[in-house]
C-alpha cells in the first residue's frame, strides 16, 4: 500500500442509494406548500448541494418562495423521520469497505447532507467500519469547499498525502480539488460517465470492486 492509506467518501449516490428517500420528502413538502410532485429522476439532477439547493430547486420561485423558510425547517424533520424507509448501501459496498478495512485504510464520510442526518445514517450502515463522518453545518462550509475533508483529515489524525476522495459528482471532482487529493469518481449514483467526463473526471469506476482496486493501485 502507497502513503495514500485513506479513502473518504461522499455518501449520497456513492455509498447509499437514497434517492427514493429524498424525493418522498421533497413531495411531501411540495404538497404541503404548493409546489410540484417530482419522480425520482427528476430529484436526481437536483441533488448534491445540500438541502437548502435542493430545495430552492424544487420549489417554485426557490428562496423567492414566501414558504421557502417554512420548507427547510420541515425539509430535514420528515427527512429525519422517513431517512431508512428504503435507503441502503448500493450492492457491493460494504464488501468493499471492509476490504478496504482489513488493508488498513482510514475511512471517512463527508457530505452536503445536513449533519444529524450523516451522521444518524454512518452510524445505522456503517458504523463498524467507518469511524469519522461530517455533514453540512453552520460552523463549516460544505462542499465544494475543501473545509469539511480537511476536518475528516484532522479527526483521523492523516495528511491530504495521504488521502483519496470518491464521489459521484461534480461538487465531488471539484471538492477534490480544492482539498489538493485526488479523486476517483463512479458512475452508479446520481450523475452519469458523460456528465462525469464533461466535468473533468480523471478516473471512473462502474463497480465496487473497481473501486477498491482503483484505491490499492494509488
Amino acid at each position: 500500500m502507497s502513503t495514500r492509506n485513506t479513502a473518504i467518501f461522499d455518501l449520497d449516490g456513492t455509498l447509499l442509494n437514497s434517492l427514493q428517500d429524498l424525493t418522498n420528502s421533497v413531495n411531501y413538502c411540495m404538497k404541503k406548500y404548493g409546489g410540484p410532485s417530482y419522480t425520482c429522476e427528476e430529484i436526481r439532477e437536483k441533488v448534491g448541494n445540500g438541502i437548502y439547493v435542493l430545495i430552492e430547486k424544487s420549489l417554485p420561485q426557490g428562496r423567492s418562495n414566501p414558504n421557502y423558510d417554512a420548507c427547510m425547517k420541515e425539509f430535514p424533520i420528515h427527512y429525519k423521520a422517513h431517512m431508512l424507509d428504503n435507503t441502503k448501501p448500493y450492492e457491493g459496498i460494504m464488501d468493499a469497505l471492509y476490504r478496504l478495512k482489513e488493508h488498513g485504510y482510514h475511512l471517512a464520510i463527508v457530505s452536503n447532507k445536513f449533519d444529524a442526518a450523516v451522521k444518524k445514517l454512518r452510524q445505522d450502515f456503517f458504523d463498524d467500519v467507518i469511524p469519522v463522518a461530517i455533514g453540512e453545518s453552520p460552523s463549516i462550509h460544505k462542499k465544494p469547499a475543501p473545509d469539511t475533508v480537511f476536518q475528516a483529515m484532522r479527526e483521523l489524525d492523516v495528511k491530504p498525502e495521504n488521502c483519496i476522495y470518491i464521489g459521484d459528482s461534480e461538487v465531488d471532482i471539484q471538492t477534490a480539488a480544492n482539498a489538493g487529493i485526488p479523486c476517483i469518481s463512479v458512475n452508479w449514483g446520481f450523475k452519469s460517465t458523460e456528465f462525469l467526463k464533461e466535468n473533468g473526471a480523471a478516473q471512473i469506476v462502474s463497480t465496487p470492486t473497481e473501486l477498491v482496486n482503483a484505491i490499492s493501485d494509488m
